[in-house]
């Protein structure tokens, strides 16, 4: 634990060291952190000794989603929102859900073994996007506002809103195995985590914002402390929540937007601190999912594997696009464009880390599929966005 621990310090001070040469070149953070992890792995160096299925990474790597879901949600523009709602509306209440429902049919096909359940659990693994991949789009003037809100919005709530999909879908799976009263069962669950999530998250981000204002008014605040208060209730509601039997990730989610509505005027003072937190814990599963995760399958990957991928980047992700976008006068390259810029990530690696502590029969199949399009994605969206930028108009 203590090598484990010595070299994850190291890069990350060698990192921060060297950020800004780093991150002015056209390789993009993840990918290098990717090579990174596999040159300190069991693939390269064999320095990162953690158990693929031990407490260490899940708790790593349910900590790190858990503050991406607090601050994505937390920094949510809802009066943008309102007046461009067009795009992220339609990209997370009509492409989301045929992007799921795409998936699961293409998992049916492809591991023709598989139930529907394993399917599903498949599909909404790599269904959330992830706006750190695809920086060189967020940030660059050339994309037309509308769209860079809407591809933020949406990767900074589809996963917040696959996380009950997936809780949901693991339940049932227990419950079909243990032939027990499977959507009963199920919705039961479901009921509790998400009740006791949204109670936890909301109650807890009311009550802080409360004492926030009291702290202010009478100067008990001091800005070498102010940095603490959102990680410190991001990770106290997550753990709360899972404490008494709800999610915490829905807790985390919640908390996190209805604080960031509660303090609109003054959060990015307060968030500072929680992107930096955020910044530190994904570098650390990067590293694992590079250095741990992804040598459970590397000498297992065959063709099929690949064109579930493949197909989870272009066609399963872009039809459903397209098919949501429709009526919204957006051009086709435009559409093509937003369908194409729909990275998986940091959601994608913990959602596969929670499965891989099941045990289920398609097991191998998902665990391989997942990191497979993981991978390709980390590749190909950071060697496709500046150049597919740099060819749009900025006329929208």
């Amino acid at each position: 634990m203590y090598q484990s621990m010595t070299v994850i310090a190291g890069f990350l001070l060698f990192y921060s060291l060297f950020a800004g040469r780093f991150e002015s070149r056209l390789i993009s953070g993840p990918f290098l952190f990717l090579l990174a992890g596999i040159l300190l792995g069991d693939p390269g160096l064999g320095l990162l000794d953690i158990s693929v299925k031990g407490e260490t990474l899940r708790l790593l790597a349910e900590l790190a989603l858990a503050i991406v879901l607090f601050t994505d949600a937390a920094n949510a523009n809802l009066s943008v929102l309102r007046a461009n709602n067009q795009i992220p509306l339609r990209l997370l209440l009509i492409g989301l859900p045929l992007t799921l429902i795409f998936g699961s049919v293409a998992g049916l096909w492809v591991f023709e073994q598989s139930t529907l359940l394993e399917a599903a659990i498949l599909a909404t693994i790599l269904a959330p996007t992830d706006a750190a991949l695809g920086q060189a789009v967020m940030s660059n003037p050339a994309v037309p506002a509308p769209i860079r809100e809407g591809l933020n919005m949406e990767s900074g709530l589809n996963d917040g809103i696959c996380v009950p999909v997936l809780l949901v879908l693991l339940e049932l799976m227990y419950h079909e195995s243990s032939g027990q009263g499977a959507l009963f069962l199920s919705a039961k669950f479901l009921t509790a985590e998400i009740g006791i999530g949204v109670l936890v998250g909301g109650s807890a981000a009311w009550l802080t914002s409360k004492i926030m204002k009291i702290s202010e008014a009478q100067g008990w605040e001091l800005p070498a402390w102010r940095q603490l208060i959102m990680p410190g209730l991001a990770v106290f509601v997550f753990a709360a929540s899972q404490w008494l039997g709800g999610s915490g990730f829905i807790a985390a989610f919640v908390s996190g937007l209805y604080m960031g509505y509660l303090i609109r005027t003054h959060k990015h003072k307060y968030l500072d601190g929680n992107e930096g937190y955020e910044e530190v814990l994904s570098i650390i599963v990067w590293l694992l999912f590079g250095g741990v995760v992804m040598t459970q399958v590397w000498d297992d990957v065959e063709p099929r594997h690949l064109i579930f991928a493949v197909a989870s980047l272009t066609v399963l992700r872009m039809v459903p696009v397209i098919i949501s976008l429709t009526g919204t006068g957006l051009s086709w390259s435009h559409k093509l464009f937003i369908g194409w810029f729909g990275p998986r990530g940091l959601a994608s690696i913990v959602f596969l880390i929670m499965v891989m502590q099941e045990n289920l029969n398609l097991q191998n199949d998902i665990n391989i599929t997942a990191i497979c399009t993981v991978v390709l994605s980390v590749a190909l969206h950071g060697m496709s966005a500046n150049p597919w930028v740099n060819r749009m108009k900025s006329n929208y």
